[in-house]
């Protein structure tokens, strides 16, 4: 039986995952798919170019919205050689990718000591119990921002 195309496409995913690792990467593989083709791939990046943020389902995002020179990606799915991070999740959701698919489970990463699962279970707790301390200042002057953005008439809404 023929592969489908989501299979064809989260083989692909997989296979830059493995092809990163023999160059010295991380195992992660990424594409962002519009209509049947594939408009980036992206691969971990975070040890060539010490960039913690340079997760291979970033790299495929940031690539897709500059190849579509657009910041938001409607009509589009990602396919991920394993679930994504917290950090990936969020930057999907900002994306306004349409859906997701992935093949490794969080565990897996989490089993080759990767901090998937711990970031997950993090978030989940009130910010005086996470392990990163995060404290609030100058609350009374945090609106500013956000007023002077209301005020700015010609703003890119996001």
């Amino acid at each position: 039986m023929a592969p489908t195309p989501h299979e064809t496409f989260m083989r692909r995913a997989i296979e830059l995952a493995v092809a990163n690792v023999a160059d010295g990467g991380g195992p992660f593989g990424a594409l962002v798919v519009r209509r049947g083709e594939v408009i980036a791939e992206g691969v971990n990046r975070v040890t060539a170019g010490n960039d913690p943020t340079a997760h291979a389902e970033i790299e495929a995002i940031r690539a897709a919205c500059a190849r579509l020179d657009a910041f938001h990606l409607p009509g589009c799915a990602l396919y991920t050689s394993c679930e994504p991070c917290p950090m990936c999740l969020g930057a999907a959701y900002w994306a306004r990718l349409d859906r997701i698919w992935y093949a490794a489970h969080r565990d897996a990463a989490g089993g080759a000591d990767f901090l998937d699962e711990r970031l997950y279970r993090e978030l989940c707790l009130p910010p005086a119990e996470r392990t990163l301390p995060i404290e609030r200042l100058l609350a009374e002057e945090s609106d500013r921002p956000f007023a002077a953005w209301r005020r700015q008439a010609d703003r890119v809404d996001y």
